[in-house]
């Protein structure tokens, strides 16, 4: 079924890189210019989208609920379930929305275009979720607003990948700067989560100058008050910082918790986890309603989980009173409710409910100790201090952005002596979630989009390590002068060699960064004469990861980034010392383009073979492909 709406590509766009290319500016005006369009579009968008949330919400939970609430409080479950018709109802017009942020980045690594209305449906589609009260947040949405803007900014100029992957971190720091009035963060989400550490100084200035213009638009739109008007925080004595290392361990407990339940809904209303598979059956733009009917029933008991919940988090670290049983079915109900929301097809973010999650155990972690320590009562912070270092520890292992989580805290209370516990709890929560879970298990923006790995999953399962390594590889005998090697190395341009024993039995691998390390001592060293007698053996990396050419792809990627590794040696799997080629992560990627492009020429091809007369060489063509 074709989409209802789609449009052509427009004059303008391809006009506009031809007049970009006329006019030639230096690149510091390209810099400007790019963080000024993006930086100011994502403002406006996003101003624009929270005062389409506020009109919803008026219109709904105000209006709407004024006329229907007369029948009863059952009425208020309907609100929630109204805006779950309407999604579904602009998910069938359009079939299918914008991809979420991780997927935006893979898209731009694939050098795929994306149409113009699908960011637009999902905006609003995000903010009918969020106006009639799904358990969810607006700055996933604002930040997708702003990578979406970067992204169409680059098709329209037809710049490289790279510099599209630039502009959609610009933008996403733009969202994020504008989604909660916190420049800072907006920056180092981008260069965190988005570049990576591939950024360079002109990644830098774009991300910065996108950011501040973009905050500085919503703070003339919604002011510049902070997301939260806290009391100052009291720090009663330093001892208490153990403390909050435990709060940090239950952060991680928490935040294990939501990822998987964030994982898990979508496959069950998908009909893919047992015994649910009746979920399956019920037809995607119906599953909205079924997520908006779960909030509205619960939110009937209670009305805290309904929407955002900024009002909730921000009476709980104003130390507004919660009995410990509450703050403790809000923290379980808020966490279910969000996957619901999400794996139903209601659209919007996972930071706010995060932040919520993170108030409500910090609270309640605070209201315990007392009760534990009693004896150290007085030396204890109230519970709303716990609340707020709570926030960023569940938010930071939840996303795996320890500086964005820190200083979004900071920036969204404005107060600096916070900071220390901040970084003690976020820090060991964080490095929980990376120690003890999996790589396939971590969260949704955990793993970072590499130009190397960029690839799913699915595809690499199914290639071999023999259909993408190099056969004809650089052997050098472990006996040979470094000065030899070096210069075989030079002569070969190969980045490494492989090390060899006199029985041609593999004993180590040596890089250009070997060579160049021991190059380095010998010129701090002048009077040195290790370079007559240094030899390849003494230099080269022995303890070896090694790959097998009957293994998938996919697992040989793995074992590559436990270790951070750029090759791997291909072995004979019954015998290890038997060299049969070489595994980089460029020869993993190539394997993969060319194995999709494969798949996408395949059909064409199949047709072609149809209108053509019958011929060996065509048919063995199409054997090969097959």
């Amino acid at each position: 079924m074709s989409p209802l709406f789609s449009f052509p590509p427009s004059a303008a766009e391809s006009r506009l890189p031809r007049l970009f290319n006329q006019l030639q500016p230096p690149p510091e005006t390209v810099v400007l210019l790019l963080a000024v369009l993006i930086g100011g579009s994502a403002g406006l968008s996003v101003l624009l989208f929270r005062y389409l949330i506020e009109a919803i919400h008026h219109i709904a939970l105000e209006k709407l609920m004024g006329l229907i609430g007369q029948l009863g409080t059952w009425t208020l479950a309907c609100i929630p379930m109204l805006g779950g018709l309407l999604v579904g109802t602009i998910r069938w017009l359009v079939q299918d929305f914008s991809p979420n942020l991780m997927s935006l980045m893979g898209t731009v690594e694939a050098g795929k275009e994306i149409p113009f209305i699908r960011p637009i449906a999902k905006t609003l589609a995000a903010a009918i979720s969020l106006g009639t009260g799904a358990s969810l947040g607006p700055e996933g949405p604002s930040v997708e607003v702003g990578a979406n803007l970067g992204i169409l900014l680059g098709q329209a100029l037809k710049v490289s990948r790279g510099r599209q992957k630039l502009l959609l971190g610009a933008g996403a720091a733009a969202g994020l700067a504008a989604g909660f009035n916190a420049p800072i963060a907006g920056v180092f989400f981008a260069l965190e989560v988005v570049l990576g550490t591939t950024f360079e100084t002109t990644a830098v200035s774009v991300v910065l100058l996108a950011a501040v213009i973009s905050a500085l638009i919503t703070q003339i739109g919604l002011g510049s008050q902070p997301a939260f008007d806290l009391p100052t925080y009291e720090v009663r004595s330093s001892l208490e910082l153990p403390l909050y290392l435990g709060l940090g361990l239950l952060a991680y407990g928490v935040a294990v918790a939501y990822t998987q339940l964030l994982r898990w809904l979508p496959l069950i209303f998908q009909g893919k986890i047992a015994p649910l598979q009746c979920l399956g059956r019920i037809p995607l733009p119906l599953r909205p309603l079924v997520g908006g009917l779960c909030v509205g029933l619960v939110a009937l008991h209670l009305p805290q989980v309904l929407g955002i919940g900024y009002e909730t988090v921000e009476a709980i670290l104003r130390d507004v009173h919660f009995p410990l049983g509450l703050l403790l079915v809000l923290l379980l109900a808020k966490m279910v409710l969000t996957a619901v929301s999400l794996g139903s097809g209601l659209i919007g973010g996972i930071f706010a409910p995060a932040l919520f999650l993170g108030a409500s155990l910090g609270a309640a972690y605070g209201k315990v100790l007392p009760l534990l320590l009693p004896m150290f009562a007085d030396s204890i912070a109230t519970p709303a201090a716990y609340a707020t270092v709570g926030m960023a520890a569940v938010l930071a292992a939840s996303v795996n952005a320890p500086l964005t989580a820190i200083l979004l805290l900071f920036e969204m209370t404005r107060d600096y002596r916070i900071i220390l516990p901040l970084m003690a709890a976020v820090g060991l929560s964080v490095w929980l979630m990376n120690s003890f879970q999996k790589r396939q298990e971590l969260p949704p923006l955990a793993v970072r989009v590499q130009s190397q790995e960029a690839e799913p999953e699915e595809s690499l399962a199914n290639l071999s390590v023999a259909e993408a390594m190099q056969s004809n590889v650089l052997l050098l005998n472990e006996t040979i002068p470094l000065v030899v090697a070096g210069l075989q190395l030079i002569e070969r341009k190969a980045y490494c060699s492989f090390v060899i024993d006199n029985q041609q039995q593999l004993v180590g691998l040596l890089t250009l960064g070997d060579v160049n390390r021991v190059l380095a001592r010998w010129e701090a060293d002048q009077e040195t004469t290790a370079y007559q007698t240094q030899t390849v053996g003494a230099v080269c990396t022995r303890n070896l990861l090694l790959a097998y050419r009957d293994e998938p792809l996919k697992d040989a990627l793995d074992r590559m980034g436990a270790r951070d590794l750029r090759q791997l040696p291909v072995v004979d799997r019954n015998n290890p010392q038997q060299v049969l080629g070489l595994l980089t992560r460029e020869d993993i990627r190539l394997a993969y383009y060319l194995d999709q492009t494969r798949r996408k020429l395949l059909p064409y091809l199949e047709r072609a073979m149809l209108s053509m007369p019958s011929e060996p060489v065509a048919s063995d063509l199409l054997q090969t492909f097959h």
